[in-house]
């Protein structure tokens, strides 16, 4: 568990009691690319090879996902947490993500992760067209499923998820952390050292969905987004122009579907749709 006890004191209406609360651990990796420092990122220990992969493929950093580059160890913290890699891309696997500007700090809340430009981005392929549909009375099943594998959250209520399954609701891998985008990035890594990343197709989670998320998304080419909270206007746009059907609002047996709907498919039961979103 990457958590940590606190001590404090809990007002409540009854009196002041003392408490022990396990909160979660944020620690900085300075991620080098060839001995240069390119970006420190906010996040929760752990996972932190798949982090790295998934960060490196989300960015357009390393043009071919099957390569797998050399990540060396430069420095722990007394508490034996990893602070400083290095990780070794040669000249010719470099992709567009690696020349752009960028500040050195990616804070584990943030939606623009150190870009100075939202013209900064770079997609890699075309739009997503596929044409198969989601199901989308199992949606609710999916988020049962990542909810289980969230048991940093189950102690300190301080992390967020991400998951991916397959269309038949298969899950794929699940990972936490203190940023959601963290955490999405360490599923797209461990999806991409596992070989897996072209049987994922929905992509799960926690909270709200900033632009950065979908993009993230993109990348991996998985056509299906869900999260439990609200989108931001510029992520539905992104969905809408790169082709991800994107729901929001998952919860009590309820979703809304703000772009691309006619992948979503009823369930037998259900007897109409409202296609007023595209």
């Amino acid at each position: 568990m990457a958590t940590r006890d606190y001590k404090g004191k809990k007002f409540e209406n009854s009196g002041v009691n003392k408490t022990l609360d396990a909160l979660n651990i944020e620690e900085a990796l300075q991620i080098n690319i060839n001995d240069t420092p390119f970006i420190v990122s906010m996040r929760t220990p752990g996972d932190d090879k798949y982090l790295i992969r998934g960060m490196l493929h989300s960015e357009g950093i390393i043009k071919n996902k099957n390569f797998v580059p050399d990540v060396v160890l430069k420095r722990e913290n007394n508490n034996g947490i990893v602070t400083v890699v290095n990780v070794y891309i040669p000249e010719e696997e470099l992709g567009k993500g690696y020349v752009n500007s960028r500040s050195l700090l990616s804070v584990s809340s943030c939606g623009i992760c150190g870009r100075t430009e939202l013209g900064d981005l770079s997609f890699m392929g075309s739009t997503i067209d596929d044409r198969q549909k989601m199901d989308i009375g199992m949606i609710g099943m999916l988020f049962e499923k990542m909810k289980a594998r969230q048991l940093d959250f189950k102690q300190s209520g301080g992390t967020h998820a991400a998951a991916a399954f397959t269309l038949d609701s298969e899950l794929l891998c699940a990972m936490e952390d203190i940023g959601r985008h963290n955490a999405v990035d360490k599923v797209i890594g461990s999806l991409i050292l596992q070989n897996k990343l072209k049987e994922a197709m929905i992509l799960t989670v926690s909270g709200r969905i900033s632009y950065e998320i979908v993009i993230k998304c993109f990348m991996a080419k998985m056509p299906f987004l869900a999260a439990v909270s609200a989108p931001s206007s510029l992520a539905v746009d992104y969905a809408k122009e790169l082709g991800i059907t994107l729901f929001a609002f998952c919860r009590n047996n309820r979703a809304t579907c703000y772009s691309n709907p006619q992948r979503a498919k009823l369930p037998k039961s259900s007897k109409k749709i409202d296609n007023k979103a595209s």
